[in-house]
């Protein structure tokens, strides 16, 4: 995998940050980019290490799934995609509150991360450079959280749904895209 396709992971993967990003802005009186800057560092650093765990955890398992790797990546990131999508047509409302805590933020971040955790398991069946990889999520992540809240302080819950809508479904595409490649069908 290239660094096109690691990057437009890392933009999928981080649109679940993204939305509870602008949730944290849409509590905010006054957009505090200290707040930005602590929110976005919580989900940057959690949606780069969970995919190094996953990877870690699925390099052990490599040498038993290789002849089915490609349709494992399919599967986790149409599950995650999947999941995503449907989230963006719910009606429920998340709460919202601007604190940012370490208790709370600690499981936003983990609660947001754990589709990275499933790519990063995907990651090890496929040709990815890891370190490039973690650092490109974690850093794409972070931008878009400190975005997100900037966005959810000025225009609310408008893009939230969309955010999440749209990182369904760039994961399912590209669990498509690692298949048809798998397959040598493009």
């Amino acid at each position: 995998m290239g660094i096109l396709g690691i990057i437009i992971i890392a933009i999928g993967l981080a649109m679940d940050a993204f939305a509870v990003s602008i949730c944290k802005g849409l509590s905010m009186k006054k957009m505090s980019w200290k707040k930005g800057i602590i929110i976005g560092g919580y989900f940057g650093f959690f949606q780069g290490f969970m995919p190094l765990i996953g990877y870690l955890l699925g390099v052990g398992f490599q040498s038993k799934v290789e002849a089915v790797d490609h349709w494992l990546a399919l599967i986790l990131l149409a599950i995650i995609g999947i999941d995503m999508i449907k989230d963006a047509f719910s009606k429920d409302k998340e709460e919202k509150n601007d604190s940012v805590d370490f208790k709370e933020m600690i499981v936003l971040a983990i609660a947001t991360s754990i589709d990275a955790l499933a790519v990063g398991i995907t990651m090890a069946f496929l040709d990815v450079n890891i370190i490039l990889a973690i650092l490109l999520i974690g850093i794409i992540t972070f931008v878009i959280s400190v975005i997100g809240v900037k966005i959810g302080n000025i225009f609310g819950d408008k893009y939230e749904k969309k955010a999440e809508l749209a990182g369904g479904i760039i994961l399912v595409l590209m669990g498509v895209k690692i298949l048809v490649e798998h397959l040598g069908i493009l």
